[in-house]
């Protein structure tokens, strides 16, 4: 990640910079090289505002906090970024989803049944399921390219699957309470 930082109305020092560089370095596992993070410290009637703005792939994160303390600014905004990040966890890494899942996709419709009528499980896969509503899912299924998505509906907690119909339209598994 290509990091610039810079200060308005303050001269920062290299301890700072420096601080900053290793804090937005736990997100170099998320984001590729070409990301960018701009930070930028402000100083207003002794209150140092720090925003921190990172672009990638096309999205962009962006938070701000203000303190008395610039360090202390710096802690908010990384743990506001990395929220917004969790919450986006899903769609910052839908190349790696999308692999993983056309996999399991070919191994479950090319996998024979054995003879004795047990089914053989060649491959397991584990993925965080996102809260979601029914659109969002069917917008995330679209984005992978996927018929099928699975994800726990933000309103009942419940795990769901969307799934592509042959005819086109779309259809909703849900779980039955019985």
């Amino acid at each position: 990640m290509k990091i610039s930082i810079t200060g308005r109305k303050v001269n920062l020092r290299d301890n700072f910079k420096e601080l900053a560089t290793k804090k937005l370095s736990r997100f170099d596992r998320i984001f590729d090289e070409d990301a960018q993070a701009n930070v930028v410290v402000t100083l207003e009637r002794n209150r140092q505002t720090v925003e921190i703005t990172i672009k990638s792939r096309g999205r962009i994160y962006r938070a701000e906090a203000t303190d008395f303390e610039m360090n202390d600014a710096l802690d908010q905004v990384i743990s506001a970024l990395g929220r917004q990040i969790r919450k986006n966890k899903t769609r910052l890494e839908k190349e790696i989803h999308s692999t993983a899942l056309d996999q399991y996709v070919q191994d479950y419709l090319h996998s024979p049944e054995e003879e004795s009528g047990e089914y053989n499980i060649v491959r397991k896969k584990h993925f965080f399921v996102k809260p979601l509503s029914v659109e969002e899912a069917i917008l995330q299924m679209n984005l992978l390219g996927h018929q099928f998505f699975m994800f726990r509906d933000e309103e009942s907690g419940e795990i769901n699957v969307v799934y592509k119909r042959k005819d086109g339209n779309y259809g909703l598994l849900e779980p039955d309470v019985e």
